[in-house]
């Protein structure tokens, strides 16, 4: 185990730490749910390949890799409880870097939306500003096992699946792509409560009320699984309302297979949920582009 505290400081940010601090693997979600979007808007893709591209980047690398340099750096004293070799409290990030990087991106995330017309920006600007609503005293929603979470699940799933569409329709999306958006984003709830059982420790120690601390893994985790599953429920109903059984057949056939590994969770909670964040998050996102899919074709 590497002995942090006998590393010598350092005056410049480490360029690893600074890619670590950025976290590439929480990039895909909004990366994903952007092109639900894009492929739900009903718009031929044909001339506007950048605009899908730029998108695609700000969701992911930019404005998610904004928010993550800014919840480390706010976050930076449960880290040193939690995990200590993370960029900032490990010291491979030093002084104020932490923060300045999070500014930074901010800016980029902004300068970069502002590309996406009025649309794109407006969605920027709501999820710059969630990201330090979240992390950030004095608001830090983080600190509330229900607010936290869902504002996670919104800037995650559903609102860069509004923007992917509307940046394409140049306009607000139609009601079932907003609907459809809205359930996706209200089951990421359960999956960032799965997240939140690795920091149990540190945020029962730092006064963080997420639902693992405040209801505990096993009764947390039930939750979870509740949060994730009845949304799918409506949108395969919505689904068969709307003329689409095959679109609906196929995301309950991925729901069946997310309920028994729902089962494998429960077994063990704390030490199941990365395993399940590998297995039933997958089949929740395939999903979701399934259903972009069947709303492409009703427009």
């Amino acid at each position: 185990m590497t002995d942090f505290a006998a590393i010598p400081p350092r005056r410049l940010p480490d360029p690893a730490a600074m890619l670590w601090l950025i976290k590439p693997v929480t990039w895909f979600p909004p990366m994903w749910a952007y092109l639900c979007g894009v492929v739900s808007s009903g718009v031929s893709p044909s001339g506007q390949w950048f605009l899908i591209f730029l998108g695609i980047i700000l969701a992911g690398p930019i404005v998610c890799g904004m928010s993550q340099a800014a919840n480390d750096w706010c976050d930076r004293h449960v880290d040193a409880i939690n995990e200590p070799g993370r960029p900032i409290p490990s010291g491979r990030i030093p002084g104020k870097w932490g923060l300045y990087i999070a500014l930074a991106m901010s800016v980029l995330s902004l300068a970069v939306g502002a590309q996406l017309g009025p649309w794109g920006f407006g969605a920027t600007v709501f999820g710059v500003l969630a990201a330090w609503a979240y992390s950030a005293e004095p608001i830090r929603m983080k600190r509330s096992g229900w607010w936290g979470p869902g504002l996670v699940g919104l800037c995650y799933e559903g609102l860069p699946w509004f923007t992917g569409a509307a940046v394409l329709s140049v306009g607000a999306p139609g009601w079932p792509v907003i609907i459809i958006a809205g359930l996706y984003a209200t089951g990421a709830h359960g999956i960032m409560t799965l997240n939140d059982f690795k920091a149990l420790e540190g945020d029962r120690q730092m006064g963080v009320n997420s639902l693992p601390v405040t209801l505990g893994p096993e009764r947390a985790a039930k939750v979870a699984c509740w949060i994730m599953a009845i949304p799918q429920v409506i949108v395969v109903a919505l689904l068969i309302w709307w003329g689409k059984p095959l679109f609906a057949a196929a995301i309950f056939a991925l729901l069946a297979a997310q309920l028994w590994a729902m089962t494998v969770l429960l077994t063990d909670p704390k030490a199941r949920a990365p395993w399940y964040n590998g297995t039933g998050v997958a089949m929740y996102v395939s999903g979701m582009m399934i259903a972009a899919f069947a709303l492409r074709g009703m427009l």
